[in-house]
């Protein structure tokens, strides 16, 4: 098994892919490092979701991605390291866009300074669709202009180049994954579907921003899958790979498919407060995967409609870590 005993990093732990991506490692045998943001609640994230067998193998570091020495002790002796730490909420970055690049540019050479000290044999750098802004063009492959159209897209940029330069200048080797918008069980509710589905289970109406964006979906375990295949592929380092679907829906057009999983009809109301400055929203995200298909041999497994009952199911059992009468940020 490529991953047995093998000594890993992944930053961000107690997100939702992440936290996806670290019980994967668990799984196969890795000895897991889960650097999670420190709080005085001791709040592991969606790690308290893990089997608690799988939870007991998980080493446990505490600390923020902005702070050099705790990342020096996190990095050293990893084989490979997953960076998904992030600030990654849009609407948070329209209210605090200091803190967003702080943690995500700095945060981001961080771990490139001291995976290239302690040679790290792969760290994985995770990007975002939202580097590429409104598409110009469709399917979105990696050679798509990269558009700053919120602060939190342009502080992944910043981060995406800052790897870039570390593989140019000092041979790190790194590789820069994009998902597209990834979605499933554990999603919190600042994502659209999971802000649609704990709506519709609950309420007669539903509160939402524009209908219009059009997005491509991807099942948290096919991302995963695209992580592992990444870490363990050669000839990729220096390399930006997609992640997603190839296709692409409309946002009012997947409300549609949720209430006729569901089995029901709430009626929808837009809320000002959901909808993007103007100039900020993207429109339309739509995947090209050829080169992953090409290069670490990925191509999504889930469709959408079964995705959407898997994430349904899970949220309906786990409704109490949802606050659906609220605007998550």
């Amino acid at each position: 098994m490529y991953w047995k005993n093998k000594q890993v990093l992944v930053t961000g732990a107690g997100g939702f892919i992440a936290s996806h991506l670290t019980e994967r490692l668990a799984r196969e045998g890795a000895k897991v490092r889960a650097f999670i943001r420190y709080n005085s609640r001791n709040d592991v994230g969606m790690l308290r979701l893990l089997p608690p067998d799988i939870f007991a193998q998980i080493e446990l570091i505490r600390g923020d991605l902005r702070d050099a020495e705790a990342i020096r002790g996190a990095v050293k002796g990893a084989d490979t390291v997953f960076h998904l730490g992030a600030l990654i909420a849009i609407p948070y970055s329209y209210l605090h866009p200091r803190e967003v690049i702080e943690t995500n540019v700095m945060g981001t050479l961080n771990i490139l300074t001291a995976a290239r000290e302690f040679e790290s044999r792969r760290v994985i750098h995770t990007s975002t669709s939202e580097v590429y802004g409104t598409a110009q063009y469709t399917p979105i492959d990696e050679a798509h202009p990269l558009q700053g159209q919120s602060p939190y897209s342009a502080s992944k940029i910043g981060a995406d180049k800052i790897a870039e330069s570390f593989f140019r200048s000092f041979n790190v080797p790194v590789t820069t994954l994009r998902p597209f918008n990834t979605y499933g069980p554990r999603q919190s509710a600042r994502a659209v579907i999971p802000t649609i589905i704990t709506q519709t289970l609950t309420r007669d109406e539903i509160k939402l921003g524009s209908l219009d964006p059009m997005r491509d979906f991807t099942f948290v375990a096919d991302t995963v899958d695209g992580f592992m295949r990444v870490a363990e592929a050669d000839n990729v380092t220096g390399q930006e790979i997609n992640l997603g679907n190839d296709d692409t829906i409309r946002i009012g057009d997947l409300v549609e498919k949720i209430f006729n999983i569901i089995g029901k009809r709430p009626k929808i109301i837009t809320d000002a407060q959901r909808i993007r400055p103007q100039k900020s929203e993207v429109l339309k995200l739509w995947a090209s995967n050829k080169k992953a298909e090409q290069m670490i041999g990925w191509k999504p497994r889930t469709t959408l409609d079964d995705g959407l009952r898997q994430t349904i199911e899970w949220i309906s059992a786990h409704l109490d870590f949802y606050r659906p009468d609220q605007y998550t940020v």
